[in-house]
């Protein structure tokens, strides 16, 4: 590749990623921010919203087709010059957002009770994780209008607004937080309220960025989408939906597995996770860069660039991977202390640790292989291929407990999962036709 093609490619993913990451980095922080305070109030308000926390995630992530697929969808039609186009999607994304959200809300509202005691919570934290469960539902629409905002703005090439506004929501919540559930002493139920406006907040603010003060430069022009125009991304939506739950299946049911194994294994493997998780959030920025630059080169026609774009940021990701591999087998006697000090989840933890650092480049390189492929619109053999990497990784997982292979078996089930995912990406990616405007 050329010098300079190299240095501004360079420039636009720096461009792209360095505040993507300052997002997606944020984006956690409203639920640890509840959880700092909520410490305080005891262990029933805490493990009421511990509950409430794997209530919400479960609840929420199939729904994140409404970035997913906004992004590289308004990309290209931005590419293409056609930013009628671009605002027509970003209607429709907003439009499922409010239907959806609002069947989510209603569905919890209707279900709380079922769902909390399908959590496993006992009589004592029943009551209150219910009240924190009907308060909070009520931002379902919220939740899901801020995830279109994220990927309507992505595909603008416009990373700085959704940080600003992810920043914005998180003020809100660390300031209402203490004053609702000291201040006023309304405890759990104020944690609920203060997240319940702190996400409308940054909902109301995409809304009118989008269908107000940012309207003309985006090129939205404010109608009810019919519903022919809307079948195109409920069928992108299904796809993406489909790899989710892939995805969720896999990781629940490795933990189910490490559950069994025993509690200091769960516990180590928990802690595991988390470190593996966040070196995700970390190349997901890239993996963001490159769905609005692969998208974009595609809209204009310019093949070649995005075949380019995507070789560059496959080597981002793999110096990526690798450095913070390196890192964070550095940081290992800090960095698994901060989340324990027991001397027999260390020592679990040790023997998986290996795994953590050793699978990074892989990691890498398979975000960011996602990211190249969403941006390519190619859902369908994202979900399929997430498929086909999930049995191949619960087939592993199955058979640690009847083998007795402990906490080692079950990540070398998230090591195929990993592996067959690369391999399915990789082979694919060699085709000329990935990249081209077809189907």
């Amino acid at each position: 590749m050329h010098s300079t093609t190299a240095a501004r490619l360079d420039r636009d993913i720096l461009r792209l990623a360095v505040p993507a990451l300052g997002a997606l980095a944020a984006d956690p922080l409203v639920s640890m921010v509840d959880t700092v305070f909520v410490g305080r109030l005891g262990v029933v308000p805490l493990a009421a919203l511990g509950v409430n926390t794997s209530i919400f995630a479960m609840s929420f992530i199939v729904f994140n087709f409404l970035a997913y697929g906004t992004t590289p969808m308004v990309a290209r039609a931005v590419g293409r010059g056609d930013r009628t186009g671009a605002g027509d999607i970003v209607l429709q994304a907003l439009l499922l957002a409010v239907v959806v959200g609002g069947v989510a809300t209603l569905m919890l509202e209707a279900l709380a009770g079922p769902i909390v005691a399908l959590m496993g919570a006992g009589p004592d934290l029943r009551e209150p994780a219910l009240s924190y469960l009907r308060i909070r539902a009520l931002a379902g629409p919220a939740v899901l209008l801020v995830t279109a905002g994220h990927g309507a703005f992505r595909g603008y090439q416009d990373m700085r607004t959704p940080l600003l506004v992810t920043l914005a929501l998180n003020v809100v919540n660390l300031v209402l937080d203490p004053l609702f559930i000291f201040g006023f002493g309304w405890g759990l139920r104020g944690a609920a309220l203060a997240t319940l406006i702190a996400q409308w907040t940054g909902a109301l603010w995409f809304v009118h960025l989008l269908l107000r003060s940012r309207r003309r430069e985006l090129g939205i022009q404010p109608r009810v989408p019919r519903l022919a125009e809307i079948r195109p991304f409920l069928r992108v939506g299904g796809e993406l939906a489909l790899r989710t739950l892939a995805l969720v299946g896999t990781m629940t049911l490795a933990t189910a597995v490490a559950t069994r194994v025993g509690t200091v294994q769960v516990a180590a493997h928990q802690v595991g996770t988390q470190i593996w998780l966040l070196l995700a959030m970390i190349v997901d920025s890239l993996a963001v860069a490159a769905q609005a630059l692969v998208a974009g080169y595609r809209g204009s026609g310019d093949i070649t660039m995005a075949r380019r774009a995507s070789n560059r940021l496959l080597v981002w990701g793999l110096a990526s991977g690798f450095a913070l591999g390196g890192l964070f087998y550095l940081l290992a006697p800090v960095l698994t202390r901060l989340f324990t000090n027991d001397p027999a989840v260390l020592a679990a933890l040790a023997g998986i640790y290996p795994f953590v650092v050793a699978m990074q480049p892989l990691n890498a390189i398979v975000f960011v292989w996602d990211g190249v492929f969403m941006g390519a619109e190619r859902f369908r053999f994202l979900a399929v291929q997430m498929a086909v990497s999930a049995l191949c990784a619960a087939a592993i997982l199955l058979l640690v407990l009847p083998m007795g292979w402990g906490l080692t078996g079950v990540w070398w089930g998230i090591v195929a999962l990993m592996l067959v995912r690369g391999v399915t990406l990789a082979v694919r990616y060699r085709s000329p036709m990935l990249l081209s405007t077809g189907p």
